[in-house]
């Protein structure tokens, strides 16, 4: 039987935790919380159910990469013959059969480091920010270029590129997807349920908030990795600077010279939502669905500019990176 360790990393999930940890299964000697500042009985919580726990020290700047890599670290200093890796947040629940069916690809496919599945938001109905989460897990099954931050991980693989990236406040998965695939290895997306996840998004500053975090990633790793070949998440960022930006530049700032027919470029964002909308039909969803996400996605542009501005701005000066966080 192959040899399965399980990293949850979590601040003040407090019920959710709980239920995370029960989803895990019984053997729970190979699993490892790691907690960073919680104050809500998270690590309390944790080692009543004899969970190993590892607080990290806040005076250094907490990333979910450096909590990760912690976590991986003690847990095979514990297991050293680890074969996998399940990392999952604390806001997660593992569906019963995920590791048999993770784990059992991972042994058939040899040249995959990484497996993961479908991610399901818990409440969909409850907000429309959690209904956007559900849709935006719904990620095409195959071969992928990246996970998120529940997956199945080989060990020999993670070691081999060093680990997360502890410096990345966003972005930290693909960005360690892009170096496993340099190194030869694959990332698969099974057409099954992985996990449950309760996003308990309630404002829309909370979503702002989020946008904005992505778009920082977004430039973050693509500044790392936009060069060619891999040129990752380069065309993505260049439609942010396009929509946030240089579109409502040149039609407001022409306005004046151009009687007002400038203004006529602004028509190209009802365009942008239709052509979402049309997509998102094709892809079986409902009107219910393809319209909020579209209306979603044409208004995300402008908080992911405002984190993509951070980012280079932090670059420039040499400032500290720190979270943008919405819960």
């Amino acid at each position: 039987m192959s040899v399965v360790g399980i990293i949850v990393i979590a601040r003040n999930e407090g019920e959710k935790l709980r239920q995370c940890f029960h989803s895990v299964g019984t053997d729970i000697n190979r699993v490892v919380y790691v907690d960073s500042g919680s104050s809500d009985g998270s690590i309390d919580l944790a080692r009543s159910l004899g969970v190993d726990v590892i607080e990290l020290d806040l005076s250094i700047p907490f990333t979910a990469a450096r909590a990760r890599n912690a976590g991986f670290e003690r847990l095979v200093s514990i297991h050293p013959d680890l074969e996998y890796v399940q990392f999952v947040d604390g806001d997660c629940e593992l569906f019963p059969d995920w590791l048999a069916t993770a784990v059992n690809y991972l042994q058939e496919h040899q040249d995959f480091a990484v497996v993961c599945g479908r991610q399901r938001e818990r409440y969909p109905q409850q907000t429309i920010y959690n209904l956007l989460f559900d849709l935006e897990w719904d990620t095409p099954v195959g071969e992928a270029l990246a996970c998120g931050g529940c997956a199945l991980i080989r060990v020999k693989a993670l070691q081999e590129i060093g680990g997360y990236n502890p410096a990345l406040i966003a972005g930290e998965e693909p960005e360690m997807c892009v170096r496993l695939r340099g190194q030869g290895w694959k990332i698969y997306r099974l057409g099954v349920n992985m996990t449950w996840h309760d996003a308990e998004m309630t404002k829309f500053s909370q979503w702002w908030k989020r946008s904005r975090r992505g778009g920082y990633a977004y430039a973050n790793v693509s500044w790392l990795h936009g060069k060619p070949p891999e040129s990752y998440w380069v065309k993505e960022s260049r439609s942010i600077w396009l929509w946030g930006l240089v579109i409502p530049v040149l039609s407001l700032s022409g306005a004046y010279f151009t009687g007002g027919l400038s203004l006529l470029l602004l028509l190209v964002y009802p365009w942008l939502f239709y052509k979402i909308i049309r997509n998102q039909e094709q892809m079986g969803r409902s009107p219910g669905e393809a319209k909020p996400f579209a209306l979603f996605c044409v208004l995300a542009k402008f908080p992911q500019l405002l984190g993509q501005i951070e980012f280079h701005l932090q670059r420039l000066s040499g400032a500290q990176a720190r979270l943008i966080e919405y819960k």
